[in-house]
């Protein structure tokens, strides 16, 4: 399998054929069924441009009462199950890593974009992130375990997957900007982002 790794950021170009990512965005409108999106807010109150949400064991929510892992939807739902795609994908590129608890699912429409971050809020840092983008092109930037200095960019296409550990498990990273209409995938445009993670 074919794999680029920027600043230990290992990305795999064109990991998923069309018709996989077809069967997985019909997968994850079936956990919106039960999991709908919602617009997350900083603890200051602002709301992100990105809407959200998840399956599995946990959901990543953000509010005033701050950054958080919740095992149930906004709603008080209970989050539904990780779609087994995504499992056996999680357990070809990270084979040695504990099983994912959690999905999240970002929905990137024309003129979203996410700060530059570290994904901090897990317990166990030895455990990867893999991250898969479908629909349209996101510019993806790559920076360092501390703010500012030096980052590099790569757009990320739709089938692309990443997959951060080492270094780069700590390592700021953010998209920029999305490339409108760049991929016929989703009827309306946009980009999702799916993001496997290990919470406990």
């Amino acid at each position: 399998m074919n794999v680029v790794t920027i600043r230990e950021f290992d990305i795999y170009p064109d990991c998923l054929s069309h018709d996989a990512q077809s069967n997985l965005v019909d997968a994850v409108r079936s956990c919106l069924q039960t999991a709908p999106l919602f617009q997350p807010t900083t603890p200051r109150g602002k709301a992100m441009s990105v809407r959200m949400s998840a399956a599995g064991a946990f959901g990543w929510v953000s509010d005033r009462s701050g950054y958080r892992y919740e095992p149930r939807h906004p709603s008080g739902v209970d989050w539904p199950p990780i779609p087994d795609m995504l499992l056996d994908l999680w357990h070809r590129l990270a084979p040695d890593a504990r099983d994912p608890e959690c999905c999240l699912i970002n929905w990137y429409a024309d003129g979203a974009k996410m700060g530059m971050h570290q994904d901090k809020d897990e317990a166990d840092f030895s455990q990867p992130v893999l991250s898969v983008s479908l629909g349209d092109d996101a510019l993806f930037r790559m920076g360092n375990a501390t703010r500012g200095g030096t980052t590099e960019s790569v757009w990320l296409r739709s089938g692309d997957v990443v997959v951060m550990r080492n270094s780069a498990r700590r390592a700021y990273h953010g998209i920029d900007r999305i490339k409108a209409n760049s991929s016929t995938l989703l009827r309306d445009g946009g980009r999702i982002n799916l993001t496997l993670r290990v919470v406990t």
